[in-house]
């Protein structure tokens, strides 16, 4: 997966608004102005930051100690960084992306959560 890929998959979900908050070396996606996803697309290989179910965080980074890590610059026991090397499987990567998503879009209010439809 590259760059180009990994943003029509972000930008590709409901109410999804893509910023440059922190500079321009890092791309921030939100939805109803909550943080999903952020990718530092100016490294290599290519590394991203979602947001993770505490428990699920470090079995994932237990099965894959170097493609998953305690979040980059977030708190590591909500996010994880993705590092995209080629280990991990594209489903897996995708799974990773929709439960962010979900976890931030379940944390919204009730309204915004019905107007997304999701």
């Amino acid at each position: 997966m590259n760059l180009e890929m990994l943003e029509k998959i972000l930008a590709e979900k409901p109410a999804v608004t893509k910023e440059i908050p922190f500079g321009p070396e890092t791309l921030v996606y939100k939805v109803k102005g909550k943080i999903f996803a952020m990718i530092a697309w100016d490294e290599a290989p290519l590394r991203f930051n979602l947001k993770c179910n505490p428990q699920q965080a470090v079995q994932l980074r237990e099965q894959y100690p170097r493609s998953v890590l305690p979040g980059y610059y977030m708190n590591k026991k909500h996010w994880n960084t993705i590092v995209l090397d080629g280990s991990l499987p594209e489903t897996l990567i995708l799974e990773m992306i929709e439960n962010s998503y979900r976890l931030v879009v379940q944390s919204l209010k009730k309204s915004d959560r019905d107007s997304l439809g999701v």
